[in-house]
């Protein structure tokens, strides 16, 4: 990859285009590091950088205008931030970007957070009424609204923002249908063994949940009133929820040149650089070096987008890198407290500690007793455990794991 810009580090001119929560964690520890240079933060929202989490989990009731920092907080570190201000264009070589209100903003260091976006269902009737995303302060507004209606909700796709959303509307007495095209929910995120304990659990608590269908389309007069399955039956419904996937904003890394990997995202390394030697990219728009695998891979989640602007401070700064970090993510469902670390994939064994249906357990998955990754449930100590033995590779007696009267440290071998 490449090498930081010949300028003073401290002073040097970082223009940060995206203001989420990659963005505003790496202008804070900037500041915070020392850098005395000029910050713009550049973001194509109206609304301060704000917590992404709560949209999913807590849009129900409570303040969704969760900021990041206060909002004087960039005037205080002297950040110039350009709310609703679309950059439109980089020129590498005159190290320029320009902006749709015609502003043309100079760089030493250019960072692109441009997050990434909800994967659109192209299918008949996908532009009705009462068809949306998840993403924004904007989506979570309209997903409020529609509850408060008691609107009947299709959720298309079973990964963790549909059913944390369905967790929220069966909490208020609505109904949640949702329809997933694999065999079973959370089907690219997680093991069969948790696909299986929330679907148990979902079901419980009311939501529909349907499995190995494919939705081909919408209907409505004045709003969408079904979805529409392959097999061609439908699903009556008031509103629908499309969360069937992200898709990373790398369309400006494309048109710059920069490196991007099959599955779309730009291409960094261990220290958010791309191809290009003044150009860093953090966050849900990258594809990047993952503990424990070969090559780069895409993670979208919080404490990912955290480390890398980690990363990126010490590539802006020359200061040493931070050690990297297994990567977890958290998801809340009803009254389980889901913490995950390391990458759940086919092939490891699987050891369960505690009771599923007590609400409280951890899944380890090991290779010949070292674990990989751990789903948890309301288990911090079992989370931070297996985070911890994760990172080090330490070898643990599977049988002693699974009796909860066994302490964790004296399972280890």
């Amino acid at each position: 990859m490449s090498t930081a810009p010949a300028v003073d580090a401290t002073r040097s001119r970082v223009v940060v285009v995206g203001a989420g929560h990659a963005a505003a964690t790496l202008v804070g520890l900037l500041r915070q590091a020392g850098h005395t240079g000029e910050i713009v933060l550049l973001g194509d929202e109206l609304d301060h950088p704000y917590q992404r989490p709560p949209l999913s989990k807590k849009f129900a009731d409570g303040e969704l205008e969760q900021w990041l920092r206060p909002p004087e907080f960039y005037q205080e570190q002297l950040v110039t931030i350009g709310l609703g201000e679309q950059v439109t264009s980089i020129d590498p070589a005159a190290r320029l970007v320009g902006t749709s209100s015609g502003a043309e903003h100079a760089y030493d260091v250019l960072v692109l957070a441009t997050g990434a976006r909800p994967r659109p269902l192209p299918v008949p009737g996908a532009d009705l009424s009462g068809i949306a995303g998840l993403r924004t302060l904007g989506d979570a507004r309209v997903l409020r609204k529609w509850l408060a209606e008691g609107r009947r909700l299709v959720i298309v796709g079973g990964g963790y923002i549909g059913l944390e959303v369905a967790a929220v509307v069966r909490s208020r007495g609505v109904e949640a249908i949702v329809l997933e095209r694999e065999e079973r929910v959370l089907a690219r995120v997680a093991s069969a063994e948790l696909s299986a304990i929330m679907t148990e659990r979902h079901t419980a608590s009311g939501t529909s949940i349907r499995t190995g269908v494919q939705v081909v389309g919408f209907e409505g007069e004045g709003g969408v009133r079904r979805a529409v399955l392959a097999d061609g039956t439908g699903i009556d419904c008031d509103a629908v929820l499309v969360g069937v996937g992200a898709v990373p904003n790398d369309e400006l890394a494309a048109a710059a040149g920069l490196e991007r990997g099959l599955g779309g995202g730009v291409v960094v390394d261990e220290l958010a650089r791309t191809s290009d030697p003044a150009i860093l990219a953090i966050g849900d728009v990258t594809c990047r070096p993952v503990p424990g695998f070969d090559g780069t891979r895409r993670l979208e989640s919080i404490p990912s987008a955290t480390e890398q602007a980690r990363q990126a401070v010490a590539a802006i700064l020359r200061t040493p890198p931070p050690e990297p970090e297994t990567p977890w993510f958290w998801s809340d469902q009803f009254d389980l407290k889901l913490k995950i670390a390391g990458v759940v994939r086919p092939g490891p064994q699987v050891t369960l500690r505690g009771d599923p249906s007590s609400g409280r357990f951890a899944l380890f998955h090991h290779h010949d007793g070292v674990p990989v990754a751990v789903e948890s449930s309301n288990a911090s100590p079992e989370f931070m455990a297996g985070k911890k033995w994760i990172a080090s590779g330490t070898r643990v007696d599977q049988g002693r794991l699974m009796d909860p009267t066994v302490a964790l440290r004296d399972a280890v071998i």
